[in-house]
């Protein structure tokens, strides 16, 4: 009978929730909660608590309809960086590298067209103050590399928007670089120096890194709150936002922030979360209010990852791609706010709210336009054919318009209508409906002047005739 009650006693400490920690149940409470009021499709979720796993699990579906668990695989986006920097990290702590020395040091082959980028060091990749940055150097707008190699030598062809060590700008290319140097240094592909000296190592079998987007990999668009499933666009990724990897895997990486999970020491570990004086971005990390993060996006899939003071970790990924929110760090948010002892309510997302706002915009645009077009032949002038087709500006130089609101950060066409589907549709209604009263008043503009004309020509044609009448008669 002792035996039976020990037995009985190490079980129940085995599955029994950590002390201070938020049962299992609320966390999925939470998320179903979220799911329901935001409408989001789907997303994974891992919650940890020092060492403990508090919950791996998957919430709604995927693109094809299909149930996600914790062992679907799903792109993880910039949390990746994090990923990268603790490859780097191994190689300074094995030696074969320096942060504080030169890129070039490492890459011959880093030649930027300012010559002000021989100064950046491997540390200033991953803290991203290379001076490298979208504004002097658009990378989504470009021409796409197809591996890391590439991606270091089209750089031949980038300025500089700062002195190196001066300011931070978040631009991908920095982790591509720092990949490069991983690769070189180590020997071997930046995906396989993964696999082998991180992923395996922390269990996480299910993860991999691509250069590019995989065939299949689908995720969601959001317009006017309906979700639409779309495949992710050919861009590359590597080394910056190309792990693709499961809930389960994510506890694991997450529980790695403790100690380094015997990859990397405690030492390197503080490091990697621990920004500069005087910034918040550290190796990979931000660190604000007490909280180590950091998020993702691809164009159908966000992600976030979350470190709190007490303890717990949370990475979220959702199949909703990027937008005015991030939606996963949403999702994360509300975690971390219930595992602080909040009790968060799930908020439509702004995106949505804006969505709703433009729609009701387009059609006070449709019912202007309907106005406009009945009022065209009325006091016809030239000057008003301009402001209905004022909304074809924005329109056009959307993209522009948009790198200069995100800080450079400027895409293609097809980009920005994934990432804001809803704009484009409404500018687009906007414009049409701008287009169509300009034309009905060119037409009534032209036809009042024709009246116009013809009118002159019947009253010149009456007075010769008048006059011809009257030379007659005096005859």
């Amino acid at each position: 009978m002792t035996r039976l009650l020990l037995v009985l006693a190490v079980l129940m400490l085995a599955t029994a929730t950590p002390a201070g920690a938020t049962p299992p149940q609320d966390v999925d409470g939470y998320v179903r909660a979220y799911l329901d009021h935001t409408g989001l499709p789907g997303a994974a979720v891992a919650v940890t608590h020092g060492d403990d796993v508090v919950r791996v699990a998957g919430y709604g579906h995927d693109a094809a309809g299909a149930p996600l668990t914790a062992s679907s695989r799903l792109p993880v986006a910039s949390l990746s960086k994090s990923m990268t920097a603790f490859a780097v990290l191994q190689l300074a702590e094995a030696g074969r590298l320096r942060l504080d020395e030169p890129v070039t040091r490492y890459l011959p082959d880093f030649r930027l067209a300012d010559p002000r980028g021989t100064k950046i060091t491997v540390r200033m990749l991953l803290d991203q103050t290379s001076g490298m940055a979208d504004s002097a150097f658009p990378d989504l707008a470009l021409p796409q590399p197809h591996t890391l190699a590439e991606a270091v030598t089209r750089l031949r062809d980038a300025e500089l928007a700062d002195e190196p060590g001066m300011r931070f700008h978040y631009h991908n290319p920095n982790y591509e670089v720092a990949a490069r140097i991983v690769e070189v240094v180590a020997g071997q592909p930046f995906a396989d120096y993964l696999r082998t000296k991180l992923f395996a190592p922390l269990g996480m079998t299910a993860s991999t890194s691509v250069d590019t987007p995989p065939p299949g990999t689908e995720g969601h668009v959001r317009a006017f709150g309906i979700e639409v499933a779309v495949s992710e666009p050919d861009w590359f990724t590597g080394g910056s936002h190309g792990v693709l990897t499961t809930a389960e895997d994510l506890a694991k990486w997450l529980r790695a922030q403790q100690d380094g999970g015997g990859v990397l020491s405690p030492a390197s570990v503080r490091l990697a979360h621990t920004p500069a004086p005087g910034r918040d971005y550290a190796l990979g990390w931000r660190a604000r209010d007490g909280r180590v993060s950091h998020t993702g996006e691809w164009f159908t899939h966000t992600a976030a990852q979350v470190l709190l003071p007490g303890g717990y970790g949370v990475a979220v990924v959702a199949n909703t791609g990027m937008a005015l929110d991030n939606e996963a760090e949403l999702l994360a948010d509300g975690l971390a706010s219930l595992l602080e002892g909040g009790a968060p309510e799930p908020a439509t997302p702004a995106g949505v709210v804006a969505d709703r706002v433009l729609g009701a915009l387009a059609l006070v645009a449709v019912a202007l336009a309907v106005l406009g077009v009945r009022r065209a032949g009325r006091k016809p002038r030239w000057w008003r054919l301009v402001p209905p087709l004022l909304p074809l500006l924005p329109l056009v130089f959307l993209p522009e318009l948009l790198g200069w609101v995100f800080a450079g950060r400027r895409g293609t066409y097809a980009q920005v209508l994934y990432v804001w589907p809803g704009l484009v549709v409404a500018l687009g209604v906007a414009a049409l409906a701008g287009l169509t009263v300009a034309v009905a008043r060119a037409r009534a503009l032209v036809s009042g002047t024709r009246g116009h004309d013809q009118e002159e020509s019947d009253e010149t044609r009456g007075d010769a005739q008048w006059a011809s009448a009257s030379r007659r008669s005096g005859s």
